[in-house]
């Protein structure tokens, strides 16, 4: 019988050619795997990368409603009073470009709730999961919300909530995103990144964000620059 290969990327972007047969038998033992985990919060760094991997699609102009839907919901459950401003960031904010189909919210709230027991329960009951994400660099700690991360492999819109004061360098991304958008040739530069920085990372959410720094800082000292 005809053996049919699928093309594949490893861990440090070379590609190679797997049988079909070991692709399916791996899949299935991944989601046997997955029945055994009962939450977000028991996945692995191994795990998130098998489930969840590094994919590119073509932008999506829908992607704008999604938000500004989603960010109706959040409105009508949370008090004013807790969400002082509320945007739409990443590649999926940006048109033109291609982007892992995730809706990035970044949400202001006031430094004394920040990390806020009843906060972190709203957005529970919004369906979301809290992780905090911890100091690094010159980005303090701050509140992250998930959403639409399915174990069992089903597909469902994702969102990712980013949730801090103003004064959180994690707001510098409106700056970033507003510019690519006014400079679509520096918007597709980052495309061409992304696409390489896909094909190498596939299955390393890690690196694929952290390989990414590069361009955004030059980017920004541009921005600091051309307002100088």
């Amino acid at each position: 019988p005809k053996i049919h290969y699928i093309s594949m990327v490893d861990r440090t972007g070379t590609k190679y050619l797997l049988r079909l047969s070991d692709y399916i038998r791996q899949a299935k033992k991944m989601k046997m795997k997955m029945k055994m985990k009962k939450s977000l919060y028991d996945l692995t760094k191994e795990d998130w990368n098998s489930l969840f991997p590094v994919e590119l699609v073509e932008h999506n102009p829908a992607w704008k409603g999604i938000f500004e839907m989603e960010k109706k919901r959040v409105l009508e459950k949370v008090s004013k009073d807790v969400i002082l401003r509320i945007e739409h960031f990443g590649s999926t904010a940006i048109p033109g470009i291609r982007a892992k189909p995730y809706i990035d919210i970044i949400i202001e709230i006031p430094t004394v709730l920040l990390f806020d027991e009843e906060v972190i329960k709203d957005f529970e009951q919004l369906g979301y999961s809290y992780f905090k994400i911890p100091e690094r660099e010159n980005i303090a700690a701050y509140m992250s919300f998930g959403k639409g991360y399915n174990l069992d492999g089903a597909r469902e819109q994702i969102y990712h909530i980013h949730m801090c004061p103003k004064d959180n360098f994690m707001w510098k991304q409106i700056e970033f995103r507003d510019y690519l958008i006014a400079h679509p040739d520096r918007a597709r530069a980052y495309e061409e990144l992304k696409v390489d920085l896909a094909a190498k990372h596939r299955n390393d959410r890690g690196k694929y964000v952290v390989s990414k720094t590069d361009f955004i800082k030059k980017t920004l000292d541009l921005i600091t620059e051309e307002a100088s």
